[in-house]
């Protein structure tokens, strides 16, 4: 089984090769992704450029009182870690740029105490021309490592710029 596992992770990323191909991939599963460890350095160096300071992420002593025990992971935190995610689960080849077009929906079932590891899986959704961009839906699950239920599951869109034709350059 862990074998099973060790080759699922090496198997990453996930090459489209196109538009047409990423359009074809409705309904298909990537990753998990490689567990990735949240350190409190992690969690500060988030409050520093965000200016959230609560101390439920950044004040260790006053968090030990709380109903976790421990500082948590800002959940934004977790979330802007969804670009760094899809850059280990998919690439996609033969178009100008990838960018962020969107988030559907987006939810935190469950908190990441500072220390844990956590890792992504992916489904491809459906995808659409908006004028020239080709949008791909996303769903992401984030989870805890030993944890019941996941820390974060959100539905993206994901635009695809499509490379110029040679005679239109």
């Amino acid at each position: 089984m862990w074998l099973a596992a060790l080759m699922a992770e090496s198997a990453l990323p996930r090459v489209f090769a196109g538009v047409e191909a990423v359009a074809a991939a409705n309904g298909e599963e990537l990753g998990p992704t490689p567990w990735l460890l949240i350190s409190q350095k992690d969690v500060d160096a988030f409050a520093r450029v965000t200016k959230d300071w609560q101390p439920l992420h950044c004040d260790p002593t006053a968090a030990a009182h709380t109903l976790w025990g421990t500082t948590i992971v800002h959940g934004y935190l977790t979330m802007s870690l969804l670009s760094f995610f899809a850059g280990q689960l998919y690439r996609v080849d033969g178009v100008a740029h990838v960018l962020n077009y969107g988030i559907d929906k987006l939810r935190f079932p469950a908190s990441v105490p500072v220390g844990s590891r956590i890792r992504a899986r992916a489904v491809v959704g459906s995808f659409a021309m908006k004028g020239e961009l080709g949008v791909v839906g996303v769903r992401y699950s984030v989870e805890v490592e030993g944890a019941s239920k996941p820390c974060l599951v959100a539905e993206t869109l994901v635009g695809l710029v499509p490379t110029a034709a040679p005679e239109s350059r």
